[in-house]
């Protein structure tokens, strides 16, 4: 892409807000940052530029089934029963509709302050649970979306092989996600292949969880993967921690940290369930803890221990999980007030005089990029340029210091007004470049789905 330079009213760098600001950028890249600049040429964008949130944790294609799950049924409702609503989407899905449902997922995200997205990818085969000629058609038709888009893409393609603790068979709503070690290894291949033809493309491996792989099949994959990111869900649920307890005498973070070599290329999603030890053990570590708070909200997952793991130097970011709304700020409001209802008081992630928002945000994209394996979250030379800029006129913004206090606790995404990816902005104004067409496709597709 042609080399471009944009100027900002303002905009917050690693030593803090700046007034009049050049950015230039080549080949997707911030290569100048220059505060106190004059335009000289360069396109003025209006309002408060912040770095563009990454989106670590990712589920697709569940947007399309987002409100499908709130009536109670008979049993006790949980995110095992949310689990049977989604095997009984997922049984007409096509490749068309995944494709259609993540374009429509990530052009919110691009609207909604997120400009990068770890897509845990574990829809791999057909219907029926064949692989598709392509066994890559389902990475494709991510990537595809992410073109369509033009959001920053980590593709995460999910290792399934069991359906729970000991090797346990899966179930017939699994047959989709499953994959062998060695058809697993060359899906990773193709989807290699698939990344290449975007442009900043990251793979990386996901083992789904521990009760979804043996500790043997998750060394193997992780040994054959390299220095990439590694994401696995781990102790999101009660009933799963008490499983892998019976299974494996520990609990799944005990175990990932002492077995499996976790450090800085790990991201553990939720993370929910851990004691005091272990908490201070991932905080550690270097890992990122993957947060999903609206999503861990909806299911009734249970409060991550964010002060103690905050306190204790703890790496932390937010995703959207399954996409019931789609928020960088909602995010991270969510996260904030979790815990002050769980320890009553205020202001729990930030220090003496801190600006809690800011904070928060600094903290989120920082963890966010490391998970993703990305050069991003940050508006310095060397950083892919993904730059959110904010309504500076909007009444809820009474000043540049207290910017991000107001958009993570009071206006939320209706102050995003522009969204730059890799230097080319694609929201203005508030709408992504493609809305119209990528709206239709995505209503047309859930129209089917949803039919009687």
């Amino acid at each position: 892409m042609p080399d471009l330079s944009y100027t900002f009213d303002h905009a917050l760098l690693p030593s803090g807000w700046a007034h009049d600001v050049r950015v230039d950028v080549a080949d997707g890249a911030i290569t100048r940052v220059t505060p106190n600049a004059q335009a000289g040429g360069a396109r003025h964008i209006a309002g408060l530029a912040i770095p563009g949130m990454p989106n670590l944790h990712c589920h697709a294609f569940q947007r399309g089934m987002a409100g499908l799950a709130e009536r109670r049924g008979p049993a006790h409702d949980s995110f095992w029963t949310w689990r049977e609503v989604m095997y009984r989407f997922l049984a007409r899905l096509t490749p068309d509709d995944a494709e259609a449902i993540a374009a429509f997922a990530y052009m919110q995200m691009l609207e909604t302050g997120f400009t990068a997205v770890g897509e845990f990818h574990y829809l791999h085969h057909d219907i029926d649970g064949r692989p598709y000629a392509d066994l890559g058609e389902m990475a494709a038709r991510i990537a595809a979306a992410a073109g369509a888009t033009g959001i920053g893409l980590t593709l995460l393609p999910t290792l399934y092989i069991y359906g729970g603790f000991g090797g346990a068979a899966p179930n017939p709503g699994q047959k989709r996600f499953l994959n062998d070690p060695d058809r697993y290894a060359a899906l990773l291949e193709r989807s290699r292949a698939i990344a290449r033809a975007l442009p900043d493309a990251r793979v990386g491996v996901a083992p789904h969880s521990l009760r979804a792989v043996t500790p043997q099949t998750l060394r193997d994959a992780v040994a054959a993967h390299g220095n990439g990111p590694i994401h696995i869900h781990a102790a999101e649920q009660t009933k799963e921690v008490a499983d892998c307890i019976a299974a494996l005498k520990t609990t799944p973070v005990a175990w990932l940290i002492d077995n499996a070599n976790v450090d800085q290329r790990w991201c553990l999603i939720h993370a929910t369930h851990m004691t005091a030890d272990e908490t201070q053990r991932l905080a550690r570590s270097g890992a990122v803890a993957g947060l999903c708070p609206l999503t861990e909200g909806s299911l009734g997952d249970g409060i991550f221990n964010g002060a103690e793991f905050f306190r204790g130097g703890g790496r932390f970011g937010v995703g959207s999980d399954s996409n019931i709304e789609i928020s960088a700020a909602s995010e991270l409001r969510m996260l904030e007030y979790s815990q002050r209802l769980r320890r009553h008081t205020r202001n729990v992630f930030a220090d003496e005089g801190e600006s809690t928002g800011t904070r928060i945000y600094r903290e989120a994209l920082r963890g966010g990029a490391q998970a993703l394996g990305r050069s991003i979250g940050a508006i310095e030379a060397g950083k892919r340029a993904d730059i959110v800029a904010l309504d500076a006129a909007h009444p809820d913004v009474t000043g540049v210091e207290g910017a991000l206090d107001a958009y993570v606790f009071v206006a939320g995404e209706t102050l995003v007004r522009h969204t730059i990816v890799g230097g080319e902005q694609v929201v203005t104004d508030g709408q992504h470049a493609r809305r119209d067409e990528i709206t239709v496709r995505y209503r047309k597709a859930i129209a089917r789905l949803t039919a009687n």
